[in-house]
């Protein structure tokens, strides 16, 4: 530990100026340099621990964590945007990060030292009251309904300056619809119960994890706020796309579990790795963090072992259904499994699509044909 070292560094510096034996006033003038030039180092280590912790636990500007192609394209497009004051829509299952995408792409923009505030749609009705819609987003004035005892300022003036992320935008009700998208287009409001009228100055984000497109046919979805909220859009992958991302996920979970409970964990077993590699993660990101989770919890020991994973993810191995056999494996056999998800992902990424899948493998079209039929790949074109 770096503090541990300046506290050493620091009682040989001590012990050599009573060592001199020089008088007491040059004596007393050294002591009191070397204790202000160590409590300086420690206050600057301290600082830098702290902030290390601080990336750990809410992730670093552009800290989107992923190698697949997927993912970097994500990256590429947060970075993109960053610094544009244009709508963003970000798309995807839930549990696949919208939130933290949203946050990154806030880190990495002009307006990061400025709030980023969350109205969540999910939780909203269309009655007028504490929770409704424009209560929410504009505030309110004391008196402006049954139970208003004080002012509340909405998310839009609390975001002011800053970023406002619009969380489940797909669950909005009609009248509110209406309401979002008069707001996005002149950016002016008054709290409810108030006439004075105020600007946002506000970069919005919004995200969903529901079929727009359908919504709108269903008449359920405002084909205007649609486009006005579709100005740039970001579609994060299910894990089940990004296989090959679940270890580097895991270990960046593993740290912060280790910080937040006091753990000293180091690593996964075989077969806890390929427990976690068969497994179809319907709840995304946030299901294998649970799982992290729950594991570090479990856990006596320096690593996770497969029977320290939540028994959602045992089903897999005890149904068959796991890509690896459970118990030691061959190096072949780990390969194979390994090359045979390879190659699930890339059709996945593809819809069944053989000829696209080889280009993004730089595989000829022959050996796609031969290794889909030699690891017994069901493929299916959508």
């Amino acid at each position: 530990m770096e503090l541990e070292f300046l506290q050493e560094q620091a009682r040989e510096q001590l012990a050599q100026a009573l060592k001199k034996g020089a008088k007491a006033a040059n004596l007393q003038t050294a002591l009191e340099q070397i204790l202000q030039e160590s409590f300086q180092a420690w206050n600057h280590a301290h600082e830098q621990e702290c902030e290390s912790l601080r990336s750990l636990i809410e992730g670093k500007a552009g800290d989107l964590i992923g190698n697949s192609n997927s993912m970097q394209e994500v990256e590429r497009q947060v970075r993109q945007i960053a610094n544009s004051d244009a709508v963003v829509l970000i798309r995807g299952a839930a549990g696949t990060g919208k939130e933290h995408t949203a946050k990154n792409i806030h880190s990495l923009s002009e307006r990061s030292e400025k709030p980023f505030i969350i109205l969540n749609c999910d939780s909203l009705n269309e009655r007028e009251g504490f929770n409704s819609f424009e209560s929410e987003l504009f505030g309110y004035e004391r008196g402006a309904f049954t139970g208003a005892t004080s002012r509340r300022l909405g998310k839009a003036e609390l975001a002011n300056g800053g970023t406002l992320f619009i969380d489940e935008v797909g669950s909005l009700p009609l009248p509110a619809q209406t309401k979002l998208l008069q707001f996005l287009q002149d950016r002016k409001f008054s709290r409810l119960g108030s006439n004075i009228v105020m600007g946002a100055n506000i970069r919005v984000i919004a995200c969903t994890s529901k079929d727009l497109e359908s919504l709108m046919q269903q008449g359920l979805f405002r084909e205007d706020l649609y486009y006005r909220l579709n100005i740039f859009q970001i579609k994060l992958p299910e894990l089940a796309q990004r296989k090959t991302d679940i270890l580097l996920l895991a270990d960046h979970f593993i740290a912060k579990m280790n910080l937040k409970y006091g753990k000293h964990i180091l690593r996964l077993s075989t077969p806890a790795i390929d427990m976690l590699m068969s497994y179809h993660w319907p709840g995304n990101v946030r299901e294998l963090e649970n799982c992290i989770e729950h594991a570090c919890l479990a856990t006596t020991d320096v690593s996770i072992n497969a029977y320290d994973l939540p028994p959602t993810l045992q089903t897999d191995v005890t149904s068959g259904t796991s890509l690896v056999p459970e118990g030691p494996a061959s190096l072949s056999t780990l390969l194979h499994s390994y090359e045979r998800e390879i190659l699930s992902e890339a059709l996945r990424r593809n819809k069944g699509n053989l000829s696209a899948a080889g280009r993004d493998l730089k595989v000829s079209p022959r050996m796609m044909h031969y290794k889909v039929k030699k690891y017994g790949i069901e493929v299916q074109e959508q």
